[in-house]
């Protein structure tokens, strides 16, 4: 009888020590009633919390003035929302490029671009040329009108004039520009001459930053022409390729020097035009010039 009345007696007083805890627990979750009217809201060990009041919790240091209307009137302003597709008329100037080239003796480059007008219709001016021994080598402006057709597109159409070495030259000019996935820079313009001449140019570059001021810029363009002008020395077909890698320190956003290397090579009827005329069809060159935009 012993045998079966010791185990039955330590179950029931498992079960009845599962309640008791059971039970404990049930009342810690239960929510607690609050104090009587005279009692205290807190525990004597604590301090009562003054900051619903307006009070503040500790004192300042005598070296910390004390927060005025001024003071939060300067930090939180009333500012009116931003304007979206307001008409004011805005304008940029950069020039990307303005450099010198170790190639055949030295030449001075110009690369540069600027536009006028507002959040969606714009006036754009493109002008690039290079110069050497004091003389216009090649040279062209463009003349464009800009619409905003996507988020990160533009579509521009206008005309361009061709000045330097050769006859000049006058274009219809259509294409898009904008910044492509990735982070690419791109330009894509095609013209439509005299004579029933055709040119496409293509043109993306790419910014890379090593730190906040130091950032690599390659760039590569390719042009190709739908028909031959022996007298500018241009060959049908792919024309020319051109690769550079510059690398610039940005003192002020709007100021940086730079240096970098380019190459450049022609291809069909105008590799013939240069052998010709006693140039290379390949050239790698140093440069060295400033990128300033404002």
């Amino acid at each position: 009888m012993s045998r079966i009345a010791t185990p039955l007696v330590i179950g029931l007083l498992l079960i009845a020590s599962d309640r008791q805890a059971a039970s404990a627990q049930h009342d810690d979750h239960e929510p607690r009633t609050p104090p009587p009217a005279g009692a205290a809201s807190t525990p004597p060990s604590e301090e009562p919390d003054h900051s619903a009041h307006g009070e503040p919790a500790r004192e300042l240091p005598p070296f910390i003035a004390p927060v005025t209307d001024a003071d939060r009137n300067a930090a939180f302003p009333d500012v009116e929302g931003h304007t979206v597709h307001d008409e004011t008329v805005h304008h940029f100037v950069l020039l990307d490029q303005l450099e010198w080239q170790s190639v055949e003796g030295g030449s001075l480059n110009v690369d540069s671009k600027a536009w006028v007008g507002g959040d969606r219709d714009r006036l754009w001016f493109r002008f690039e040329g290079e110069a050497a021994d004091g003389e216009t080598g090649h040279a062209e402006a463009h003349v464009l009108f800009g619409r905003h057709a996507s988020r990160w597109w533009d579509v521009v159409g206008g005309v361009r004039q061709d000045v330097g070495a050769g006859p000049s030259r006058t274009w219809l000019a259509f294409g898009v520009q904008g910044l492509a996935p990735y982070w690419f820079d791109v330009e894509a313009t095609a013209y439509i001459g005299e004579s029933g001449r055709s040119h496409l140019r293509i043109e993306t570059e790419y910014e890379l930053l090593l730190t906040n001021r130091l950032i690599v810029q390659p760039l590569v363009e390719v042009e190709i022409y739908g028909k031959s002008d022996p007298e500018r020395g241009i060959g049908a077909g792919l024309s020319s390729a051109e690769a550079g890698l510059r690398l610039r320190f940005e003192v002020r956003r709007e100021f940086a020097p730079y240096l970098g290397i380019t190459w450049k090579r022609t291809f069909f009827g105008t590799a013939d035009s240069a052998r010709a005329s006693g140039e290379g069809t390949r050239t790698a060159s140093f440069t060295t010039g400033v990128r300033v935009w404002f």
